[in-house]
């Protein structure tokens, strides 16, 4: 037993040392793909089956975004002495960890070589990589016997989701990949047992442990795929979850939307339906990164432009605004500046706006956020494995992606663009949005039913 011990200290002290091992990351956008070795008249060489059904079946075209990163050009940046962190083949990027900025020097004279941009260094002193530790379990849920919402029940009610669910539309056969920060105790907690999890993947750190980081992608989670009558019924509560980590809690750099543009093409490669993420960068630990106000077209966060690119891939992403509406910044976040996604604001169960949910519009004058859901109050999973409130636009989002998983599903022949459009248009406030509430509350029993009319 103590040699067992001890062998487990020095294994983490290995990985520990490894992760902290670089102390810069950078991302070295290319300029081209000449060197591919693929052709888009072959993409089963480079898409999952199901990633060209999707675009086959809402007739958009495979193109040149969807071709990976040159295997040449990773090669050659591999071989000036950096470790490649991941790539991104939508923006055609390459991020990469080194102690040495001299070699970013030489990476940036390669002629296929675009920019280079700083995106992460180490924080200062030697705080935690990555989470050891993991909250104690109860286990013991309150029952609510008169429904099988538990109490959850009027966060779906209000948008007539419970409606989608009692004909029969709760998320069989949809797909939903939650990118978030950590998913803590999500495999413990005995009420989250029967969540159809097909997998995970940590694009932060692969030697941490996703169900020891962060409890928050957990509590986003449960909003959505809850599945205990009586205890908690979420708004998509038979569909199917990729859980993917791209948020470092341990500090806030630029390379977080790296990962983040890592997780989303790993989301369309497993097939993926919709995407929620309730995470959002405008401040940065390097004050020099962090945005303006002009910033919020779509267009100048990577984060945004890789956001903007999800619906013509023929997924559906569902975002939070943020949290900022009493604070100075007030506006949404990226990637909640971006063309067609879903940007969810927070109100309470009463319809009342919550105070701290972030406005819009954008900077480019599109109407942000698209529409609101319960984040004032809304209930969720603890780590402990008993029900609790929460408070953040990071619920509101959730609540809302499980309710548009469950309309898709019951309406199938619609693309990505058209489900987007469908939900604004049920909107409370459709015909008369604004900066606050966008297009309102949706009414998603009144979007299946003036579709189908």
């Amino acid at each position: 037993m103590r040699k067992t011990f001890f062998l487990l200290l020095f294994t983490l002290a290995v990985v520990s040392a490894s992760a902290q091992q670089d102390t810069l990351k950078y991302r070295i956008s290319l300029t081209d793909k000449a060197a591919t070795a693929f052709s888009l008249e072959h993409p089963e060489a480079f898409l999952s089956e199901k990633a060209i059904e999707r675009r086959r079946k809402q007739h958009l075209p495979i193109d040149s975004t969807d071709l990976p990163v040159c295997r040449k050009y990773i090669d050659e940046i591999r071989r000036q002495g950096v470790n490649i962190v991941v790539t991104g083949k939508w923006e055609n990027f390459v991020t990469v960890s080194c102690n040495d900025s001299s070699l970013i020097d030489r990476i940036a004279a390669l002629p296929f070589v675009r920019t280079a941009e700083k995106v992460w260094m180490a924080p200062e002193g030697d705080g935690p990589m990555m989470s050891t530790h993991r909250d104690s379990l109860i286990n013991r849920p309150t029952m609510y016997p008169d429904s099988v919402y538990g109490p959850a029940i009027n966060q779906i009610q209000l948008s007539n989701g419970d409606k989608l669910h009692r004909e029969g539309f709760k998320g069989q056969g949809m797909t939903i990949a939650v990118i978030d920060a950590g998913f803590h105790n999500a495999d413990k907690i005995t009420a989250m047992q029967n969540i159809r999890v097909l997998g995970t993947k940590d694009f932060v750190n692969p030697q941490a442990d996703i169900f020891a980081e962060s409890s928050h992608g957990m509590m986003v989670l449960s909003c959505i795929g809850m599945n205990r009558p009586g205890i908690m019924t979420g708004t998509a509560p038979e569909a199917s979850f990729w859980l993917l980590r791209s948020e470092d809690e341990y500090s806030e750099h630029l390379v977080e939307q790296d990962y983040w543009a890592a997780a989303v093409e790993f989301a369309d490669s497993v097939g993926a339906d919709v995407l929620n993420t309730s995470l959002g960068y405008y401040t940065f630990d390097d004050k020099s990164k962090d945005y303006k106000f002009r910033d919020l077209n779509g267009r100048h966060a990577l984060m945004s432009r890789q956001a903007s690119r999800v619906a013509d891939k023929g997924m559906v992403l569902v975002c939070s605004a943020g949290n900022s509406g009493m604070g100075s910044w007030k506006k949404i976040t990226p990637p909640g500046d971006a063309d067609n996604v879903l940007t969810v604001g927070a109100i309470d169960k009463e319809g009342v706006l919550a105070p701290f949910s972030s406005i819009g519009n954008t900077a480019d004058h599109r109407i942000k956020p698209d529409i609101m859901a319960v984040g004032l109050g809304a209930d969720v999973i603890r780590t402990d494995g008993n029900q609790g409130k929460a408070n953040g636009t990071s619920f509101s989002s959730p609540i809302m992606c499980g309710m548009v998983t469950c309309l898709w599903q019951a309406c199938p022949e619609l693309t990505a663009k058209e489900v987007i459009e469908l939900v604004r248009r049920s909107g409370d406030r459709t015909d008369y949005p604004d900066n606050i509430y966008g297009y309102g509350v949706p009414d998603m029993w009144k979007a299946y039913k003036s579709h189908k009319q």
